[in-house]
């Protein structure tokens, strides 16, 4: 049967736009295949827009294809993008539902995330990426309420407006000079990368000037910049060896990830030299980090041997500068997903990102010590450090919490930059003021700190009556105030426990010698002498103030108004400041050192300076009696009588068993 003249061009058409699909895809697979992502994903996405709108399979492929090229490139809302359109263009395979997962979860997209992560559980039950991904999705509440202590801040001197810069190293212990990783324009990085599609990195360099601040960023000296792409360095402590990553390329086909070392004579550094690690030059190696004894070399492989994607290992560096052969960290540091960007504090604790572990968004940042029998202890940075987006390349002040990374956050085109974090020293103090019961401060007042760790500091309070003391985590303190003139007066704390900075406050009121003190918050039923509930609340601080000053012995003196008979009402105020002798001795005060004396109405108030205040229409120094209260309304003389029905203590003798 022969095709009509009339389709046989539409047939010819159909033939050459297969032809050129084809074609193109199999560059695309090439290109992916080579970890050249950028070239890939153009082809990729020139490709899919002519394929047959019937020919959905292929279609889905392809745009899932996409979405693994803008995964590994992190654009991130491309990624989502083309993992949704190979979805709803039905991809068979269930992959795109943990990739899709993947970017949703990078993007903060939490719920969406765990819908997909559990999909895709249904299709491989056991896969540990999902019940990680599920893991972390369902504890983000959790970490969002409890950051930790660190404290994290743009390193704006470090970073440009367009380019990415990341992977900051220290030269050395003295942290005073710093390497970056960026591919601003330099004149040297004319090169664009196929993997990336942006400038190819180099190595700038910063230190600090005489006053403590960074310099200006220039190019790192050496040869170490050039049209290839370098970064992710690292030095010794003695900041003359250097290893660094350089990928090169030939004729715009790149030849992986090579680690190559140079060493420093003078100002000068070495040719770098390339490190073998590997006896087939087709393993990538990257990311190079030195232990703090400069014993290993780690680094980064996608070498197949490994758990899956990229594998830290490890190689001793043997006396000849040669290396032993390789050994992987194990599944305690590595997974199926990716673990990159080692690097130490100077405790020797391992520092490294991953996105494989459970994390808080893309890659995260992983501390890793080893406990005496050899065994990593795993533990994620959580939030600051860590965001829904990608972090990475931390290092560190030499034996200090502080230091530099990198991270993609808030950045919509996925730039890389350059955070400072410090975690702030926890310190504990105890402040306050010391005033006598008038609010007057007391200048001579001394302020004694105890502790059970052996604390014993004695402090003389400042002309304003403050004070201020350090304290020491986990210990407990009992403090104690005195000024001449003044019953002492203690209080008890503790920093048990706390894991925050935090600033007590107290402020010691000293009772007077020398005059009668009330005690407030006295109450008694109409006409009755027993107490209340209240009152007997109230009267603990008395116990306490006695137990404070266990030499002093007092008088309770019970007052009533000017109302009844003299006769009655000092029968029931004897009766009232009794009731209050028996509180004091059931509650453990010797009843040698109490006095009960009723005095009814026969010493009516004299008007103090707080007093005063509190009720303008009274004068200070004016004594409350019946004649006095002749001058004022009905509802000031109810306010009066309520003030001199009152309770009081003085002290009497303050020699209580000292002879």
């Amino acid at each position: 049967m022969h095709l009509s003249k009339k389709y046989f061009p539409f047939f010819i058409l159909l033939l050459l736009t297969s032809c050129s699909v084809s074609s193109r895809l199999k560059k695309a697979d090439k290109r992916y295949d080579i970890g050249e992502y950028y070239a890939a994903a153009e082809l990729y996405n020139t490709t899919q827009r002519s394929i047959n709108k019937k020919d959905k399979e292929l279609k889905a492929l392809v745009l899932f294809k996409m979405g693994e090229c803008y995964r590994l490139l992190n654009n991130n809302s491309k990624a989502i993008r083309s993992y949704a359109r190979a979805i709803s263009s039905k991809y068979k395979e269930p992959e795109v539902y943990l990739r899709y997962a993947q970017v949703l979860h990078k993007n903060g997209q939490y719920s969406e995330a765990l819908k997909n992560y559990k999909l895709y559980l249904k299709y491989n039950p056991e896969n540990t990426l999902a019940k990680d991904g599920i893991l972390a999705c369902e504890q983000m509440d959790e970490w969002k309420k409890n950051p930790t202590r660190y404290v994290v801040k743009p390193a704006s001197f470090l970073n440009s407006r367009k380019n990415s810069e990341f992977c900051p190293t220290f030269i050395g212990k003295n942290s005073e000079s710093l390497v970056i990783t960026t591919n601003r324009d330099n004149k040297i990085n004319k090169k664009s990368s196929a993997i990336t599609g942006l400038p190819n990195n180099n190595f700038l360099f910063t230190k600090k000037n005489a006053t403590g601040q960074w310099e200006e960023l220039q190019l790192f000296e050496g040869e170490f910049n050039t049209g290839d792409d370098e970064g992710a360095c690292c030095f010794s402590l003695d900041g003359k060896t250097i290893y660094f990553t350089r990928c090169r390329s030939v004729k715009g086909s790149s030849l992986g990830a090579e680690i190559y070392k140079s060493v420093r004579s003078g100002a000068q550094w070495a040719s770098p030299t390339k490190v073998v690690l590997f006896n087939d030059s087709s393993i990538s190696t990257a990311h190079p980090a030195l232990s703090p004894d400069g014993k290993y070399l780690y680094f980064v492989s996608d070498n197949k041997d490994g758990f899956g994607g990229k594998d830290i290992w490890r190689s001793e560096i043997k006396s000849d500068d040669s290396y032993a052969m390789p050994e992987n960290l194990g599944e305690e540091i590595n997974t199926e997903a990716d673990e990159m960007f080692p690097s130490f504090d100077a405790q020797g604790n391992l520092y490294f990102s991953s996105n494989g572990h459970t994390v808080i968004g893309g890659l995260d940042i992983f501390k890793a010590t080893q406990d005496s029998v050899s065994n990593w202890q795993i533990s994620n940075m959580g939030i600051p450090i860590n965001s829904s987006a990608d972090d990475f390349g931390i290092t560190f002040v030499f034996e200090q919490e502080s230091g530099f990374f990198s991270s993609n956050r808030n950045q919509s085109k996925g730039y890389d930059k350059i955070w400072s974090f410090v975690l702030p020293e926890v310190v504990f103090v105890v402040e306050g003021v010391v005033v006598d019961q008038d609010g007057e401060v007391l200048q001579d007042a001394i302020v004694k700190l105890i502790g059970n760790n052996g604390t014993n500091v004695k402090q003389r309070a400042k002309k304003d009556g403050t004070y201020r003391m350090v304290l020491e985590k986990n210990e407990q303190y009992v403090m104690l105030a005195s000024c001449r003139g003044y019953l002492n007066q203690s209080f008890m704390l503790s920093t048990d426990s706390l894991t925050d900075s935090k600033s007590f406050k107290h402020e010691f009121e000293l009772v007077s010698i020398s005059k009668p003190i009330q005690i407030d918050n006295i109450f008694y039923e109409f006409g009755k002498w027993n107490l209340t509930a209240s009152s007997e609340k109230a009267l603990e601080g008395l116990v306490k103030l006695l137990n404070d000053n266990p030499n002093i012995t007092i008088e309770i003196a019970s007052h009533t108004d000017m109302k009844g008979n003299e006769e009655f009402n000092m029968n029931l105020s004897e009766k009232r400041a009794q009731s209050v002798v028996d509180f004091l001795v059931r509650s453990g005060i010797e009843s040698e050192r109490l006095t009960a004396k009723g005095y009814g109405k026969s010493k009516p108030m004299e008007v103090s300076k707080q007093l005063a205040k509190k009720y303008r229409f009274l004068k200070e120094g004016h004594l409350l009696d019946e004649k006095y209260c002749e001058l004022f309304t009905q509802e000031q003389k109810d306010i009066i009588d309520q003030i001199n029905r009152r309770t009081e203590f003085k002290v009497i003798k303050t020699t209580y068993n000292l002879y």
